[in-house]
């Protein structure tokens, strides 16, 4: 045996060293036994010191996917696999188009965090091993590490959840460095059993976590809220027809007979589902972030269905409130981490070649431009009156396609310090103020502001997307530009300039609004009415509950409620809406469209349209004509294998009692 050095600046380099075992359920063979004792030998000296416990935490959360990037170099294929939206490229940095392409298989290596995450699992497991052996920590830390641990075994194994569909939840305690290949093969558990087992992992750090963080170097450490976050997200999916009695999944067991979708719709779901996210409102910690009504506020539309609109403050109207500000100041970095309550847990996203800014940017400005919303998630914001586009009113019509390319005319248009340029198509005017902080369309306005430079080009610029605009791609990559004439700017502040600085962002995983619509779907959905054997809270399809919940979002972006609760399929209807814009490019919508059922073979297979870009500024007209995309990136292919990810094949080769996804 070789002799075994112990060196500690080793140990505090980043997040420490990585754990030489590997995963167990990707795990058939372990390293070398000299790698084994000189592991746990560092180990040792790992858990004498309080320091090095929370600097090796750290590193169990470095296998944490960073979510906030989300179409370039993303760790997951969720939004670039998502109907919202394509890339302008195939390659390794935009791979979640791969997905919907049909070129994702088994054997290319392509998001695979299935190892990852185990491994994240197992650092989890050994601090809970062995906290009780440091001797310079605290109660009060000790409960913190002891939570936070619990929340990543929670969390890595939601991640697994998401990705790969039922996990095999491994032993808390490490095998024996001795044991054989089939003792460390673990069959995949069922659905409902990896719910169960996120969820008490969850209760576990609930229990644990400190309250919340108030340093703003821990923002994107856990506390209590994002633990119950989590697991409002995770019941609420789990409630969902897909994984609640969905019988096509009704060949798909076990080797012990076991289905792994249970076959028997269980109502009481949507129940669980209601109290997790009752539990994180009765915090009363997390609120809608507001920006109170000023001046140049835009004046809410004048109707008759809701009389609390215009006339009562936030939360039970709208009088009060700057919906532009309030919903763009949420992602765009005007208002710092800590002093937004509307976000419960995030992360950094990447700033430059990776970031959102990036691919959406327009390539003189320094930007990839090579972003495309699709023209049915434009088409899914209201009215400024919140009428549909295809109903809107006498007072805010929404054009038909034979006068869409007629521009607004007159002055530009400003609210809200945001500018809509008179040269603006009548199609994109009086939309509601949600459309303007996420979508950037063809005349859209980026200031930039920034830049200090001589170059004018460079701020303040009008970006058009016909074949001749200013958005067209440079002679040397002449496959950058934007196919649809829509991209993204919900990530975008004003200032931001890629010519200068762009401002820091907290991508929000988990934000109140979406406590709120998980409340309000799971009171719809809920049968009679629901108590909790552990928490003892009780809900029903209660009217004014769902409404509360449903109409603070309405109301936070400048939109009437609703008066009366309507029938359950039609309410249905619109918290999916409600969903689908509040959420878009956020990395949500591919994951409910999946957890709805039809939902996703519905969009995925209806064609892909946008603007016609292949026209030229002098035929305005012909570029406002909705078209169907041929181009290679927009031939979809969704079947349903894509309702879960293929579990990576080297994984499957280390286990044998690991069983592939459905059509994979």
């Amino acid at each position: 045996m070789k002799s075994i050095k112990i060196n500690i600046s080793q140990i505090l380099v980043g997040s420490l060293m990585a754990i030489s075992c590997c995963s167990i359920s990707a795990c058939t063979s372990f390293l070398s036994v000299d790698d084994y004792f000189e592991n746990t030998t560092q180990l040792d000296s790992v858990f004498k010191r309080r320091d090095l416990v929370e600097q090796y935490i750290r590193g169990a959360a470095g296998y944490l996917p960073n979510e906030g990037n989300l179409w370039t170099s993303s760790p997951t294929p969720f939004q670039g696999a998502s109907d919202e939206n394509f890339t302008s490229w195939n390659d390794d940095r935009h791979a979640g188009i791969k997905f919907l392409l049909d070129e994702i298989t088994p054997f290319n290596n392509y998001f695979n965090n299935y190892t990852n995450y185990y491994q994240g699992i197992r650092r989890a497991n050994l601090v809970l091993q062995r906290i009780n052996e440091v001797p310079d920590i605290s109660d009060v830390d000790r409960r913190d590490f002891m939570g936070r641990c619990y929340f990543l075994r929670g969390y890595y194994s939601y991640m697994l959840l998401l990705q790969y569909g039922p996990f095999p939840i491994v032993p808390e305690a490490p095998f024996a460095v001795d044991a054989g290949t089939e003792e460390m093969s673990i069959e995949r558990n069922t659905y409902d059993e990896c719910v169960d087992y996120i969820s008490e992992n969850m209760e576990k750090a609930n229990e644990f976590l400190l309250d919340r963080r108030e340093a703003s170097a821990d923002m994107n450490v856990p506390d209590k809220g994002a633990a119950l976050a989590t697991m409002s997200r995770v019941l609420l999916y789990a409630a969902s027809p897909w994984y609640n009695g969905n019988h096509f999944y009704a060949d798909w067991t076990r080797k012990d007979g076991k289905h792994f979708i249970n076959q028997n719709a269980d109502n009481s779901k949507w129940g669980k589902a209601a109290v997790a996210a009752k539990r994180v409102m009765d915090l009363n910690r997390y609120k809608l972030y507001i920006a109170v009504k000023e001046k140049d506020t835009a004046p809410l539309p004048s109707v008759t269905e809701d009389p609390n609109f215009n006339t009562r403050d936030f939360p039970n109207g709208a009088a009060n409130v700057d919906p532009y500000r309030s919903f763009s100041y949420v992602f765009n970095g005007e208002v710092p981490r800590l002093l937004n309550d509307e976000i419960i847990y995030s992360c950094q996203p990447a700033v430059g070649g990776d970031s959102p800014m990036w691919i959406a940017a327009p390539t003189y400005l320094g930007g990839g431009n090579g972003l495309n919303l699709t023209q049915d998630a434009v088409d899914a914001f209201y009215m400024v009156d919140g009428k549909d586009i295809n109903a809107s009113s006498t007072k805010y019509p929404y054009p038909a396609s034979s006068i869409a390319g007629d521009a607004i005319g007159g002055s530009d248009l400003v609210f809200s310090g945001f500018t809509l340029k008179n040269q603006t198509a009548k199609m994109y005017q009086n939309r509601e103020m949600r459309f303007y902080a996420t979508v950037g369309f063809c005349h859209s306005f980026w200031p930039g502001t920034s830049y200090t430079g001589s170059d004018a080009s460079l701020k303040n610029q009008e970006v058009t997307y016909y074949a001749d605009g200013s958005a067209q791609p440079a002679q040397n990559f002449p496959e950058d530009y934007n196919r649809t004439g829509y991209t993204s700017k919900k990530y975008i502040h004003s200032e931001d300039n890629l010519k200068a600085t762009v401002r820091t962002k907290a991508y929000p995983i988990f934000r109140y609004a979406e406590i709120l619509l998980n409340y309000a779907e799971a009171l719809n959905e809920l049968n009679g009415s629901y108590t909790s054997t552990t928490t003892g809270i009780t809900v029903t399809r209660n009217e004014q509950e769902i409404l509360a919940a449903f109409n603070q979002i309405r109301y936070r972006a400048g939109l009437p409620g609703l008066v009366s609760l309507p029938d359950q399929a039609t309410m249905r209807q619109l918290i999916k809406r409600e969903r689908q814009i509040e959420f878009m490019s956020e990395g949500k919508r591919y994951l409910d469209l999946r957890r709805w059922g039809q939902d996703a073979m519905d969009a995925y297979n209806r064609p892909v349209r946008g603007m016609n870009v292949k026209a030229r500024k002098a035929a305005r007209k012909d570029f406002y004509t909705v078209t169907v995309l041929t181009d290679k990136l927009t031939r979809r292919s969704f079947s349903h294998k894509h309702y879960f990810y293929p579990i990576p094949r080297t994984a499957l080769d280390r286990n044998s009692k690991l069983t592939q996804n459905p059509g994979w």
